[in-house]
């Protein structure tokens, strides 16, 4: 399911038009990313949860050289699944 087809699936579900639905979304997602960007958590009881990791910098390899390369420390989003989501797809 790509952006258009859930926004489709939330207007049919919720009753309301495809532009709200698209308004709600985009609210979600800018919503949760902004908290994310300030270091916080997001979490949905049965759903999951999003946070953010650190991950350091560590040295890699060039796959076509060879050489060791440094890759820069970055901060990573990581999501765990909630209980609910995980027992509906087994």
């Amino acid at each position: 399911m790509n952006k258009s087809e859930l926004i489709d699936a939330i207007a049919a579900d919720a009753g309301i038009s495809k532009a709200a639905a698209k308004l709600a979304l985009e609210s979600f997602l800018g919503n949760v990313g902004a908290t994310l960007k300030k270091g916080g958590r997001v979490s949905l009881v049965g759903f999951g949860s999003w946070s953010v990791s650190k991950r350091a910098a560590r040295e890699g390899r060039n796959p076509q050289t060879g050489k060791t390369i440094k890759i820069a420390a970055k901060n990573v989003v990581k999501f765990k699944a909630g209980a609910e989501l995980e027992g509906s797809v087994n």
